[in-house]
């Protein structure tokens, strides 16, 4: 017989909001990150299924929680907005190779802050950094290209998605769970 908060644990699942490329941003990408891998030292790509941009990283997640922040971003207003990445860079530390916006629009802010409030209402215990929007392109490098050849890729954002992360023996794997509209009523994904 299992316990309330056996039950808890054992159905936690690793959960972020995330903004989710669409196939013709993802291959734009996948190009940039091959370009860029080609002159790189050492590193791993991040599969181009796992590529997204991180709005909230929520970590352990149970099923109440889970929906209290469904509930919360089901009533999130914010507008589409055009994110242009153009801007590469490498943090030593981590060893990761991103792509991020040179500037970061107003409405993607605003969402993050959002998501980000919202799911500390909702009990999530998320990171006390400032956020740093980026894509990350790859992993565990230990040196990144010093020539970026990569024109800016233009991203129409006009959607939000919940995202599990399932540790596999092959790696990461993220699914989407469910996806909400911007400038309009959510849906499901």
């Amino acid at each position: 017989m299992s316990t309330p908060e056996r039950e808890h644990v054992s159905s936690a699942e690793r959960l972020f909001f995330a903004l989710w490329p669409d196939d013709a941003l993802r291959q734009q990408l996948v190009q940039c990150r091959d370009t860029l891998a080609a002159d790189s030292d050492g590193g791993r790509l991040v599969p181009a299924e796992n590529l997204h941009l991180t709005l909230a990283f929520l970590g352990r997640t149970g099923i109440r929680q889970r929906a209290c922040v469904e509930a919360m971003a089901d009533v999130i207003k914010c507008s589409a907005f055009e994110l242009q990445l153009n801007r590469f860079g490498y943090w030593p530390r981590p060893q990761v190779l991103w792509i991020a916006p040179l500037e970061m629009p107003e409405a993607l802010i605003t969402l993050a802050t959002a998501l980000h409030t919202g799911a500390e209402g909702c009990g999530s215990k998320l990171d006390a950094r400032p956020y740093r929007a980026h894509i990350t392109l790859m992993r565990k490098l230990t040196q990144a290209a010093q020539d970026v050849d990569c024109p800016p890729l233009i991203w129409p954002v006009d959607r939000f998605v919940l995202v599990r992360s399932r540790a596999l023996p092959q790696g990461v794997k993220y699914e989407v769970l469910r996806e909400w509209g911007l400038g309009e009523e959510s849906f499901e994904g």
